[in-house]
Formats: C-alpha cells, sequence, structure tokens
C-alpha cells in the first residue's frame, strides 16, 4: 500500500519539484520548445489586393470573383499553443527498483514540460487516466495553475488501475478541437495501444486521429526490472493492474528469456506505431538523466 502524503508533506514535494522543474524549463528547455512548437501553426489574418510577387496559391477566388480584382489570404503564425499532458495513473506506474517510482518520474517529467509552457505564454491542461479518463485539467495559463497540477500529479489516486490509452487519445480529440501539442507520458504497457490497423468494426485506431489532428509526442517512461528479470529464486508476483498473483521460479534461464522477449516484443510493436505515425518518441528509463532524454525530443 502506497502511503498517503499529509498536507504539509505534499507541499514539501510540491515546492521540491516546482524547485527543480522550473529552473530546468526556464534555463534548458524554453528555447528549444519555442523553436520547436512555436509557430508550426498558421491562422488566418486578413485578405488583401494582389500584389506582384504573391503567390497565386493564397489567392481567395471568392473574394476576387465578387470585386473583379485578385486578393488574396493572409496568414500568419499561432504564437500561442495548447499543450496536453496525458499522463498515465495506473497500477503499473507504482513500481521502482533503483532511485525511484516510474510515478516520481513521470512527476517530473510532466511538471519540466508545464513550466515550459508557461514560460512562453501558453496554455497547458492535462488528461489522467487509467483505463478510462479519471480526471481533466483544462488548459489554462499560469503559475498558480501549474502548482494545481504539480499538485495533483503527486497526489491523485485513480478509481481504477488498468490501462486504456485509446481512450485517452479519443478524449484528447473530443475535446480538443484545435490543434494542440500533446505529450502522452506513460509506460505504455498496453497492448491495444500497439494495434493500428483498421478493421470494419473497431475503424481507425484512436491514435492514427489523434496523430492526424494534433501534434503528438509519446514519452515512456520504464524501469529497468520492465525488461529484464532478476535471478532470485522463486518468487511470487502480482499484477499491478489486475491484482493476479503468480509463482515464478527466476532461477529457470527460460523464464527470464521469456521475459525479456515480451519487453522486446513490446517495444517491437511501438516502433511500428511511430513508423506509422510519425510520432515523436523518446524512452526514459527511472535511474536516467530525463533531461538530456527531453532535449532529444525537442530537437527532432
Amino acid at each position: 500500500m502506497l502511503k498517503i502524503m499529509t498536507s504539509e508533506e505534499l507541499l514539501q514535494r510540491v515546492r521540491k519539484i516546482e524547485i527543480k522543474t522550473h529552473g530546468l524549463s526556464r534555463n534548458i528547455f524554453a528555447g528549444e520548445y519555442h523553436s520547436q512548437f512555436k509557430g508550426r501553426g498558421m491562422a488566418f489574418s486578413e485578405v488583401r489586393e494582389y500584389q506582384p510577387g504573391d503567390d497565386v496559391r493564397s489567392i481567395d477566388w471568392n473574394v476576387t470573383a465578387r470585386l473583379n480584382k485578385p486578393y488574396i489570404k493572409v496568414f500568419e503564425e499561432e504564437r500561442e499553443l495548447t499543450v496536453m499532458l496525458l499522463v498515465d495513473v495506473s497500477g503499473s506506474r507504482d513500481f521502482g527498483t533503483i532511485s525511484q517510482m516510474k510515478r516520481d518520474t513521470m512527476a517530473e517529467v510532466a511538471a519540466t514540460l508545464a513550466f515550459s509552457t508557461i514560460e512562453n505564454n501558453d496554455k497547458v491542461g492535462v488528461i489522467f487516466f487509467s483505463d478510462k479518463v479519471e480526471k481533466f485539467i483544462p488548459p489554462k495559463k499560469g503559475k498558480s495553475h501549474v502548482l494545481h497540477i504539480i499538485r495533483e500529479l503527486l497526489s491523485f489516486e485513480p478509481e481504477n488501475h488498468g490501462t486504456d490509452i485509446n481512450a485517452a487519445l479519443e478524449y484528447l480529440t473530443n475535446t480538443q478541437k484545435r490543434r494542440c501539442t500533446a505529450f502522452l507520458i506513460s509506460d505504455l504497457m498496453d497492448v491495444r495501444f500497439t494495434d493500428v490497423r483498421s478493421t470494419k468494426d473497431r475503424g481507425v485506431a484512436p491514435v492514427v486521429i489523434a496523430s492526424r489532428k494534433h501534434d503528438m509526442n509519446v514519452i515512456q517512461i520504464y524501469d529497468h526490472r520492465d525488461e529484464q528479470m532478476p535471478n532470485v529464486g522463486l518468487i511470487k508476483v502480482r499484477d499491478a493492474e489486475t491484482g493476479e498473483r503468480v509463482w515464478a521460479d527466476t532461477s529457470l534461464k527460460s523464464v527470464r528469456e521469456a521475459y525479456t522477449e515480451a519487453w522486446r516484443s513490446q517495444q517491437n510493436g511501438l516502433e511500428s506505431v511511430y513508423q506509422k505515425t510519425g510520432i515523436n518518441h523518446v524512452a526514459i528509463r527511472t535511474d536516467e538523466d530525463y533531461v538530456k532524454a527531453l532535449i532529444r525530443l525537442f530537437k527532432r
């Protein structure tokens, strides 16, 4: 069972994560964030009369026909973004074997992205999901809003413990009508997420739809023991999401190899999703420096 934090302990953790992540976002990520995510979209500004040298593809034919003179549409960069964080709060996040649990790394990464967002005067919102959408924080600006998000990242406990990434992506698509920049932060332990085949019954996969409508980025948070099982003899293990308990003889090489192969299969499935959708992605291990990983993601 997880220890429930007191109000004082929560405030101390909020302050600690604020100091760490706010500094990172201001000193390291602000420039990368601005150059990579600002101004990707173009918003309609006005219609003006055509001038020699203007791109003929910008001609507004309706206005031109009405006024008997060529007019063009003028666009300008959309300088304000909406950033959505899709944060996995399923049972598997409560796992960690080296420096910290996956939930702690997820919270720090999400907080850093949130502070990077408000440093550039953009709006940030959050979708917490398990096998359903657990909580939605609408996008807003301002430091007080980000501190509210951090408190929720640290203290929120879901009703359910399973994982359904597709449900979160469908919710994103339905609630965010305008194009936004979205970060999916999860250990990605959901086999349905890697199935992007279109079928008559299911239609187009939610990840494909979301990647077409929004600027999607995936940040996989995992632990060293997610990919490799240690040789510690006969142990009883529990699935954090289903509660199922089974005995496993980790002294058997075949058991350890099957565990590793299952991890590789999952990663291969994820790579297939990224290739088919063009989604930017990065994997961060809980004992690794997530700063370098986020910079790599931004530079892509």
